[in-house]
């Protein structure tokens, strides 16, 4: 796969306790495209914000090479509380789940 401005182990990407946060990512495309920072910021602001309301919407959300992010519903059922053994319902609710695409699955393989 091309570079496709992806930071390499070993960058001088800045993450913060091990985890990438919105202001490395802005960064990242201020270095790679040469926007300014405000306009890097507002791009990937932009980006989360359509994944954000796609997926409030009902609609998954798919990146190529990356993954996908998929809405499950899950119906009503019984649960038990380990401390007192007491059966308690569990409402129905919405989750999302993400699905490594195969690329990234073999990228973090890899090490």
């Amino acid at each position: 796969m091309a570079d496709a401005g992806v930071p390499r182990s070993g960058s001088n990407l800045e993450m913060h306790g091990g985890t990438l946060t919105r202001a490395d990512l802005g960064d990242v495309v201020h270095r790679r495209l040469g926007l300014s920072r405000a306009e890097s910021a507002g791009l990937v602001e932009r980006l989360l914000y359509h994944m954000c309301h796609a997926l409030s919407e009902g609609e998954n959300v798919k990146i190529s090479g990356f993954g996908s992010f998929i809405l499950r519903d899950k119906g009503e059922r019984v649960g038990r509380n380990p401390k007192t053994g007491i059966e308690v319902p569990i409402a129905p609710r919405r989750v999302m789940t993400f699905r490594a695409s195969q690329m990234m699955r073999d990228r973090i393989a890899r090490g």
